[in-house]
């Protein structure tokens, strides 16, 4: 598409949004707590964490102990997602629905989560997911990037 007939496409914020698969949550939230200042902003249930700097967010899940036999021999991928934080839950729908008219493969469509966050996974060339999340905590912040 010519630059003229280029539809602008929302970007985002950028990449301030990472899920990690851990062995232990416990042990993973006290090490990120300790060496990173991440404090908590939401633990909805003993297998996740929800974690800030303040303008980054980390999430750790923990992996189903049917899965560990993978992860502690070194086969598994404790990359679960990387997210790109989105200005607005408009601004998710809009890129949605460009991704879809391309063709990208969509993981999982649109939907609100119990924190108040709203996000789509799809998969890039070599299928890592991707989360584009409307965050209610980090969206609103302004980066020095931003004009």
């Amino acid at each position: 598409m010519s630059e003229q007939g280029r539809q602008e496409i929302p970007h985002g914020k950028g990449f301030r949004h990472v899920a990690l698969n851990v062995t232990d949550v416990k042990t993973s939230k006290t090490f990120y707590q300790t060496w990173f200042g991440m404090t908590v902003v939401w633990e909805p249930d003993a297998e996740n964490v929800y974690m800030s700097s303040g303008v980054d967010n980390l999430a750790l899940h923990q992996i189903p102990q049917e899965n560990m036999p993978a992860y502690r021999h070194g086969h598994g991928q404790c990359l679960d997602h990387l997210g790109f934080i989105m200005g607005s839950p408009e601004s998710v729908d809009q890129l949605y629905e460009r991704i879809v008219q391309a063709g990208v493969e969509i993981i999982h469509h649109p939907k609100h989560h119990r924190d108040g966050s709203y996000s789509f996974y799809l998969a890039d060339p070599d299928h890592i997911v991707i989360q584009i999340l409307y965050e209610p905590t980090i969206s609103p912040i302004r980066f020095s990037t931003e004009t």
